[in-house]
């Protein structure tokens, strides 16, 4: 695989350069701002796999993954935020968020992962992008689709403040668009709700939504 690596520490992005280096056969290449990342893009014909920082000086990874997909069909994206790893609420299995301290085994996990989706869709787990959002203290919007459907979920300050499908709204929204898990998405940092129907701390929602989840996914182990 063809990897790019966005960092604006070097002796970071160094390191996780020579992880790659030492434990995998990927193609493995650095820049330090999305600037520098599209016009890396300019002169290679393929990527497989962003590694970026979620945010850093003259870096905007959800803008820049959107981006580059555009320009290579079939890019797998993998997010450092700016948040520590001991402020997370949830721990996701198979994750593509890895905040410091990155876990190296988990990282180099994830990149074998996406080496076997190469040319599938880019998927995340919903409630760890929206774990991301909210550590990151994101407004706006984060649009998710799977097999056909879709749904928004609306953001303050880090805070769930309403959610949307064609078949709810609210609570009862947010609880659909976490059970269907793995999804593609998309964010709009300009976007406001209508109105606010969660007030529910983020974390208590998403850990509620996963619990009736596979209390649900039980019952209908049971009954069949």
């Amino acid at each position: 695989m063809q990897l790019l690596i966005v960092h604006r520490d070097p002796e970071m992005g160094d390191a996780l350069v020579q992880m790659v280096k030492n434990y995998t056969r990927h193609y493995c290449h650095i820049v330090s701002s999305d600037a520098g990342a599209m016009d890396w893009a300019r002169r290679h014909q393929h990527c497989d796999l962003l590694l970026t920082q979620l945010e850093a000086e003259g870096i905007n990874g959800l803008a820049l993954g959107s981006a580059l997909s555009e320009i290579f069909p079939g890019l797998q994206v993998l997010f450092f935020p700016n948040y520590p790893a001991d402020e997370r609420r949830l721990a996701v299995i198979e994750t593509k968020i890895f905040p410091e301290p990155i876990a190296g085994d988990d990282l180099l996990s994830a990149v074998e992962r996406a080496e076997k989706a190469v040319n599938a869709p880019d998927l995340f787990h919903a409630a760890d992008v929206l774990q991301m959002c909210c550590l990151s203290h994101r407004n706006g919007a984060v649009q998710m689709v799977k097999d056909g459907q879709s749904g928004l979920v609306f953001l303050r300050n880090g805070k769930i403040v309403h959610a949307e499908t064609t078949l709810g709204r609210g609570g009862e929204a947010l609880f659909e668009i976490v059970g269907w898990k793995y999804v593609e998405f998309a964010y709009e940092p300009g976007i406001r709700p209508s109105l606010e129907t969660i007030t529910m701390a983020w974390d208590q929602i998403l850990i509620d939504a996963i619990n009736r989840d596979k209390e649900e996914h039980e019952s209908q182990r049971r009954s069949a």
